[in-house]
């Protein structure tokens, strides 16, 4: 439920934006700042209180986190201007990090031996279901009942997560032998500088298309606003799809999955740019494009974890720091080349830039491991960079 509210927060702004534009008078690139706001908020967030939660105990900082998510989105709710609302976004990033690694740590402690990697995964698909049923239901009632609507209904979601942690995830101590010393250990390993630098460039080709999909599909693909929810449907979906597929994959191979993913990324943002006027045609790249991306994300995941050593609650939290820097570097390059007049398009060529770009840093990261190992998808073992 947590994945879910923090996922429909998220992405909800993308479906939104002519909406918000609209209604603090600002233009569509300058709203676009409101997607950096969040993701900055998730990068400035998740490395600080991972940090300074590694002690406390954990159900009661998953409350916390999500009071700090209904406040924030209560606060968007009710700005008057775009500066109040873009500090609001950015308050409401700062704890998405921090809950998804503290999640994923309570929810492996609670799992039988063996079934760690599952419980995990439940945690995170919350994030690929928000955008299948949150994400298109809350932009239908933004477009209809205005935009400040939305932004009620995330924090009402929010809350009744904190109620649902409380009621039912059984106390849960820190790491009593977490140290600020180790958990900064993480970024003593080059390794997992280029894992983060992979997931910060090239999940931001997704976002350079993703946060601009609502004037792509009504400027461009000549269809009227009710399709912009159905693109968002289409993008959950294989969100959904990919995550599935992504634990298959890593399986086989994580370093194959990620290079894999990277480069079909490109190529499939590729083709929607070239399918973007055809209408509804331009879904099946939509679909696809997240496929891909979600590989990457699970992907990015297990190999971070793998490369973070003791430095397990910084490790889990900071993957979701890098793919928001990847969030906030695809929005802002997609706002400037609309900003310079190169059209709706030009954002999903940004993307295909992008993913080539994180395609590089995963071969430096080849070249730097050595000639990599068949991974083992086991939790705790000590696996490869692959």
């Amino acid at each position: 439920m947590g994945g879910f509210a923090i996922g429909t927060t998220e992405f909800m702004a993308m479906g939104l934006l002519p909406q918000v534009a609209d209604g603090v008078d600002v233009s569509i690139p300058t709203a676009g700042h409101l997607i950096s706001a969040y993701a900055l908020g998730v990068v400035v967030g998740a490395p600080v209180l991972a940090f300074l939660g590694a002690r406390l105990p954990r159900r009661g900082l998953l409350v916390a986190l999500m009071a700090v998510y209904a406040g924030s989105n209560a606060l968007s709710a009710v700005s008057g201007g775009y500066g109040l609302l873009l500090l609001a976004r950015f308050l409401s990033g700062v704890p998405h990090g921090a809950y998804f690694g503290v999640a994923s740590l309570v929810a492996a402690s609670l799992a039988p031996r063996g079934r760690e990697g599952r419980a995990v995964a439940m945690v995170m698909i919350g994030l690929s279901v928000a955008n299948v049923v949150g994400v298109p239901a809350v932009t239908w009632m933004g477009q209809h009942l205005g935009w400040r609507s939305a932004f009620w209904a995330a924090a009402s979601l929010a809350v009744l997560t904190a109620i649902l942690v409380t009621a039912c995830v059984p106390a849960a101590p820190g790491n009593a032998e977490a140290t600020g010393r180790r958990e900064l250990r993480l970024f003593a390993e080059p390794q997992a500088w280029l894992t983060l630098l992979a997931g910060a460039i090239g999940f931001g080709g997704m976002f350079a298309l993703y946060s601009y999909i609502a004037e792509v599909v009504t400027e461009v693909g000549g269809l009227a606003d009710g399709a912009v929810p159905v693109f968002l449907l289409a993008f959950g979906l294989g969100m959904v799809a990919g995550t599935y597929v992504a634990g298959h994959l890593a399986d086989w191979s994580v370093f194959r999955s990620l290079l894999g993913s990277s480069l079909a990324m490109a190529l499939l943002l590729l083709g929607y740019a070239a399918l973007a006027a055809a209408g509804w045609w331009a879904l099946v790249p939509a679909f696809l494009v997240a496929v891909a991306s979600s590989v990457l994300v699970v992907n990015l995941q297990l190999r971070l974890m793998t490369v973070a050593g003791e430095a397990q609650t910084l490790g889990a939290a900071m993957n979701h720091s890098s793919l928001n820097i990847g969030n906030a570097l695809g929005a802002w390059l997609g706002g400037l080349v609309i900003a310079a007049g190169w059209g709706y398009r030009a954002p999903a060529l940004v993307g295909v830039g992008l993913a080539l770009a994180g395609s590089a840093v995963l071969a430096l990261s080849y070249l730097a491991s050595g000639r990599p190992r068949r991974a083992s998808g086991r939790r705790g073992a000590r696996r490869s960079p692959t």
